[in-house]
């Protein structure tokens, strides 16, 4: 998607501009929150406070709401199963105009393995938001000083390599160590893979020396492996991570690239204007400057897709998470 705005402005005048910029400008962060229906959005998390969809949801909301592209936007965490619960409650307000959801591939595989019958995309898709890289994450003091050191000591008794991860079973931190093993010539269903709920306690038990090695996203490991607390021995992406001295698996001769995503849907069954205002309004943030330094700060991709592309993304994800967890036996 282009950005692009103020063009307007200067050629047919301030009124003439905010009118055109609702219809025609492909960045335009402009404020009409009656016109638009924007003026009593609330946004849903699927999971505590402090992790990563939380992160990206209240990052994603300051920067509309500082940008004047909405109004005030209620922010509220529904938490259990991971994700399971806000995604049944997405789907029970069928029709409702003024609800998100900040959600992504952990909440998809939350879904199968939890039993549930709904589904990303039976959802309304609205925007892809950002990918992110997992790591692989050690103590500090690990004796494990590179990713050939780990995976040498796996493919040698997979069950004393304890892999802990920061989503349920289905979910990226989950997905993530089991490709690698397969990857490496370790039966995935041999990984000894322990889950706890989101960054928080994984940090914490990575740090008490309860699980060989963590497997999740890098944003909320920032703080502690700038201090030395937390060592990453390779991160899943084609390219490095700016700022994290790690290889990629494939530098490391492990033939694998994995991300992680976020993105927002809205129940199904809204009406086309409300749709419309909704993917106008993230268009509009994805412009701003300060989501662009957003990502670079919390080192996330830049992944927008809306309409088409994401339904079709939504159906592929399905896909992926259920043959991955046939496959494992869980399913």
């Amino acid at each position: 998607m282009t950005c692009r705005r103020g063009h307007l402005a200067a050629a047919l005048g301030v009124i003439m501009a905010l009118a055109v910029a609702l219809t025609l400008t492909g960045c335009g962060v402009t404020r009409n929150d009656d016109a638009r229906g924007l003026h009593r959005l609330r946004m849903m998390v699927p999971n505590s406070p402090g992790g990563g969809y939380d992160l990206t949801a209240r990052t994603a909301v300051k920067i509309m709401e500082d940008n004047d592209i909405t109004g005030r936007i209620e922010v509220f965490n529904v938490i259990g199963a991971g994700g399971t619960v806000a995604m049944a409650r997405l789907m029970n307000e069928k029709g409702n105009d003024d609800l998100m959801m900040m959600m992504g591939l952990g909440v998809v595989g939350a879904t199968y393995t939890n039993g549930s019958h709904a589904r990303a995309s039976d959802a309304t898709a609205l925007a892809k938001m950002v990918e992110e890289q997992e790591g692989i994450l050690v103590p500090g003091d690990s004796p494990f000083r590179t990713i050939g050191d780990l995976v040498a000591a796996w493919k040698a008794d997979p069950s004393r390599v304890t892999v802990g991860g920061g989503s349920s079973p289905g979910g990226p931190d989950h997905l993530f160590p089991m490709e690698t093993a397969r990857a490496v010539g370790v039966d995935p269903r041999k990984v000894n893979y322990i889950t706890y709920d989101g960054g928080g306690d994984l940090l914490t038990a990575l740090l008490g020396k309860k699980i060989t090695v963590g497997t999740t996203g890098l944003g909320e490991f920032v703080d502690q492996i700038a201090a030395g607390q937390v060592r990453v021995l390779a991160v899943s992406g084609k390219e490095r991570v700016a700022g994290i001295d790690a290889p990629t698996l494939t530098e490391a001769g492990i033939n694998l690239t994995f991300t992680n995503w976020r993105g927002i849907l809205a129940p199904p069954g809204i009406s086309d204007d409300a749709k419309q205002a909704m993917v106008k309004a993230l268009e509009d943030l994805h412009c701003t400057q300060q989501w662009k330094d957003a990502l670079v700060k919390n080192g996330w991709s830049d992944a927008f897709a809306t309409g088409p592309e994401f339904e079709q993304f939504l159906t592929d994800q399905d896909n992926r998470v259920s043959s991955t967890l046939t496959e494992l036996g869980l399913l």
